[in-house]
């Protein structure tokens, strides 16, 4: 199945970056291991990959003096997505990270959370949950207050990650405070910080469900070696997903299927998740941004038999998957929910028989640019060169099958950006054809060729950057190349 992640989503020329490339140099006396490094001329954030199950939690207070965001022992107990309702405590993250300790945070001591017996009603303590953990909930009233920003990596009610300005306190509960919120913007918590950077997506992070019979899925970690159904070890960083399935069939005078047909491959990818954040710009819009999913695959691929087909694709789906990957950019943790719809689809005239194996190997890339001026624009490319393996094509017809993926990718539960990548074999013939890579007979022509569609669109959604609202869907713009796999024959 060539076409993975994609298939929907690719993205960010010169946009997407080495999260090493985003890391200053530290100021003296930063601690190891903090998420960010600052000086005074520098205010670069670093991007970096949250710990697994990490429930780290960041707040601000937009409008204070010191609104900056930092690490808070605040977390999300609960949200209810229909009222947009949420329990808030504060007792340190059950994940025990270093987002649980906010002495760590960028900000040189803004919000410090050393234990104190300060009542929790200063702005300070309300607004960064800086009062100590209470034995019960009474006797450490509103523990935040309104105008506070949280931003929270997946907790329960809120399997996307939360980001959200709490706007009324309702009181407090056995679990912690009741608020209510509202929708919230990054740049509420990033200010006029700036980040950029790419994180690997493990692919162990990614729930999976089949939708056909015959799929198998490999990956493989430093402890663990995953092997996929051809035997090959699948490279670390890299998932792997095995499909075959029969195609509809053409049928005969008699009734029955004249042939069987059926498609089968796999197809190796490498997900990364690209942020950037380019601080403050005029108005509420950030000088810039970019949200997008590059890697890199390897895929190899097989159609053979005389499929039934129509000149509408058919889209057969055999897999979906999901992961929401944590990035911590500084102190804040920026949740990226990101969906992948693996398929099979089908087209032509229901004449053709083909027996064409090929290899593909490439990248993609695919996402959402901001900048001032000019608002949103799409970017997406993707560079994949093809193998013959065998190809053959009897009978006159055409025939096109791709194996692609649909992706969407977003903040917080918001769709910022779908994009469709598809990698496909297409066979056609003309007269009476019998035609291979090494011999070709009959009268007619024959050719078989390889190619690669991609195409998507941007969605209003991306405003969680605190960007202007579009009104419609920003199309990414097609992208088609299509090379020859083999030929021949008369004209």
């Amino acid at each position: 199945m060539p076409a993975l992640a994609a298939s929907a989503l690719l993205l960010a020329a010169g946009c997407s970056s080495p999260s090493s490339q985003a890391e200053p140099s530290s100021a003296a006396g930063s601690k190891a291991g903090a998420e960010s490094a600052t000086s005074a001329a520098d205010r670069t954030l670093t991007v970096a990959a949250a710990p697994p199950g990490s429930t780290a939690t960041a707040a601000a207070r937009p409008g204070a003096s010191d609104g900056k965001a930092h690490r808070t022992k605040l977390s999300v107990s609960s949200y209810d997505s229909r009222t947009r309702r949420a329990v808030i405590s504060a007792g340190v993250p059950s994940d025990g990270s270093p987002g649980s300790d906010d002495s760590d945070d960028h900000t040189g001591g803004t919000g410090s959370d050393s234990p104190s017996s300060t009542p929790s009603s200063t702005p300070s303590s309300s607004g960064s949950g800086s009062a100590p953990p209470a034995p019960s909930a009474s006797r450490a009233p509103h523990r935040t207050a309104v105008g506070d920003v949280i931003a929270s990596a997946p907790a329960p009610g809120a399997p996307d990650g939360l980001l959200a300005e709490v706007t009324k306190v309702i009181g407090e509960t056995a679990e912690g405070t009741e608020v209510q919120t509202a929708p919230a913007r990054l740049n509420d918590l990033l200010g006029d910080d700036t980040a950029k950077g790419s994180v690997p997506v493990a692919p162990a992070a990614f729930d999976i469900d089949k939708l056909l019979p015959q799929v198998d899925v490999s990956w493989s970690k430093t402890t663990d070696t995953h092997v996929g159904p051809e035997g090959a070890t699948v490279p670390l960083g890299s998932l792997r997903l095995d499909v075959r399935a029969d195609l509809p069939t053409v049928k005969n005078a008699s009734g029955s299927a004249a042939a069987s047909a059926s498609v089968s491959g796999f197809v190796q990818v490498a997900p990364q998740v690209d942020f950037r954040y380019g601080g403050e710009g005029a108005g509420a819009a950030p000088a810039s941004a970019y949200l997008g999913v590059s890697g890199d695959w390897t895929s190899g691929w097989s159609l053979k038999g005389r499929a039934g087909a129509s000149a509408t694709p058919v889209r057969i789906p055999f897999a979906t998957l999901h992961a929401d990957p944590v990035l911590q950019v500084g102190p804040v943790p920026v949740v990226v929910n990101l969906d992948l719809t693996c398929y099979i689809q089908i087209s032509g005239d229901g004449r053709i028989t083909v027996d064409v194996e090929q290899n593909i190997k490439g990248d993609f890339t695919a996402g959402g640019t901001f900048g001032t001026g000019r608002g949103w624009t799409p970017v997406s490319s993707s560079d994949m060169q093809s193998t013959p393996v065998r190809t053959s094509v009897t009978t006159a017809g055409s025939v096109q099958a791709a194996l692609g993926a649909q992706a969407t990718v977003g903040l917080y539960g918001t769709v910022g950006v779908v994009a469709d990548l598809a990698p496909y074999v297409r066979g056609e013939g003309a007269g009476k054809v019998t035609g291979t890579d090494t011999v070709f007979g009959a009268d007619g022509s024959w050719a078989v060729y390889g190619g690669v569609d991609l195409s998507g669109a941007l969605r209003l959604q991306l405003s969680v950057f605190g960007t202007p609202v579009f009104q419609r869907e920003i199309p990414l713009g097609a992208l088609h190349r299509e090379w020859k796999l083999a030929g021949g024959g008369t004209s």
